[in-house]
């Protein structure tokens, strides 16, 4: 398939259903879902039924999380990429989400910073977004760092009643914080 974007070290494309063994290693480690609200895969119909959910926000919204394909060994590595996300978070809807997910394997080598500033840039320069939201786990200061790094400002923390009453932190950077922080 081809690719959405490129960059240095990775390819990123749409999911596709032969990717439900790799989405399932994935998705299928606790210590992956540690700060993500959620419990841990058991079954690689549920990895399908993720998949397919994805390809629907990807005919609705015209936008959905990608697969992170390694280009030097051609292995996905995880998701990333934008979401609309239509349900109510701390008091918003209808907003732009970015997010990344990786086989533990591959945490620590800068593909969440490499992949997010990829994803930014489609946002505003593709979909002419005016803003794009990050939201982590309290605990999760590693996802906190890649999104400040990526231009990301903490705006507050919030409890995200649909993750179970977790408290999150919110993060945005506006179109204009984006061209400001490319420029440095």
């Amino acid at each position: 398939m081809k690719p959405i974007i490129e960059t240095e070290r990775l390819l990123l494309r749409e999911l596709v259903s032969t990717d439900v063994q790799a989405f399932y290693e994935l998705d299928s480690n606790p210590e992956v879902h540690k700060y993500l609200g959620s419990n841990a895969a058991t079954s690689m119909e549920e990895c399908s039924a993720m998949i397919e959910f994805i390809q629907k926000q990807y005919q609705e919204n015209g936008i959905g999380r990608w697969a992170m394909i390694e280009k030097e060994s051609g292995h996905f590595i995880g998701w990333t990429g934008l979401k609309l996300m239509k349900t109510t978070v701390n008091n918003r809807t209808d907003f732009l989400d970015v997010g990344y997910r990786l086989i533990q394997n591959y945490w620590g080598k800068g593909y969440a910073t490499e992949s997010t500033v990829a994803s930014l840039k489609y946002a505003f320069e593709n979909l002419k977004a005016q803003e794009v939201i990050g939201i982590t786990h309290i605990d999760n200061l590693a996802s906190r760092r890649v999104l400040e790094k990526c231009g990301l400002k903490f705006i507050e923390t919030f409890t995200w009643l649909e993750w179970g009453n977790t408290e999150c932190n919110w993060l945005k950077i506006s179109k204009e914080e984006w061209i400001a922080h490319n420029e440095n």
